[in-house]
C-alpha cells in the first residue's frame, strides 16, 4: 500500500511538473510577406515575459527586419533599424541547455551577455554554436515558409498574442 502511494505521488508530482515547459502561449506576425507564429516557451520567463510586453505595448509594429544572413538567421526588432537599437528596458541572460536549431527563435545582445531588449532573431539553420550565448526563447510552429522569404528590409506590420 505505501509502495502505492509513492507512486502515486510520483506520478502526481511528475505531472505538474511538466508544465514548467509547456509552450502555451502563441503569438501572430505578420510581415509584408505573410504570417508566421511563434510558440513560447515558458521556461524562459524572464525572456518571454519581456517579448509579451513588447507586443502587448505594439512596439514591434512597422519596425523592420534588419539583418538577413543566409543560411544563418532573420533578425529584426531594432527601432533604428540598423541593428543599434531596442527598448528601454535590458533583460538577463537565460541559458537553459535549450539549442538553436532552425526555426527556434532567440534574443540578440550585444557582447554583454545581460543586454538583450527587443531585438530577436529566427534561426533559419541549426546554429548550436549559439547555445551557451543566446536565449532560446519559442519556436516558429507555423509559416517557416513566410521566414524563409524574409530579407533585411521587410516590415513586421503587426505582432500580437493570439
Amino acid at each position: 500500500m505505501k509502495k502505492l502511494l509513492l507512486i502515486l505521488a510520483f506520478l502526481l508530482l511528475a505531472g505538474c511538473s511538466s508544465s514548467a515547459v509547456s509552450t502555451s502561449q502563441k503569438v501572430l506576425v505578420e510581415t509584408n510577406k505573410g504570417y508566421f507564429t511563434i510558440e513560447l516557451y515558458d521556461d524562459t520567463p524572464i525572456t518571454t515575459t519581456n517579448f509579451l510586453k513588447l507586443i502587448e505595448e505594439g512596439f514591434y509594429d512597422n519596425l523592420t527586419f534588419h539583418r538577413y544572413e543566409p543560411g544563418f538567421v532573420i533578425q529584426g526588432g531594432d527601432p533604428n533599424g540598423d541593428g543599434t537599437g531596442g527598448s528601454a528596458d535590458t533583460i538577463k541572460l537565460e541559458v537553459i541547455g535549450r539549442s538553436h536549431y532552425r526555426g527556434t527563435v532567440g534574443m540578440a545582445r550585444s557582447s554583454n551577455p545581460n543586454s538583450a531588449s527587443s531585438q530577436f532573431f529566427v534561426n533559419l539553420a541549426d546554429n548550436d554554436f549559439l547555445d551557451e550565448g543566446y536565449t532560446v526563447f519559442g519556436k516558429v510552429t507555423e509559416g517557416m515558409d513566410v521566414v524563409d522569404e524574409l530579407r533585411a528590409g521587410d516590415k513586421i506590420i503587426h505582432a500580437a498574442k493570439v
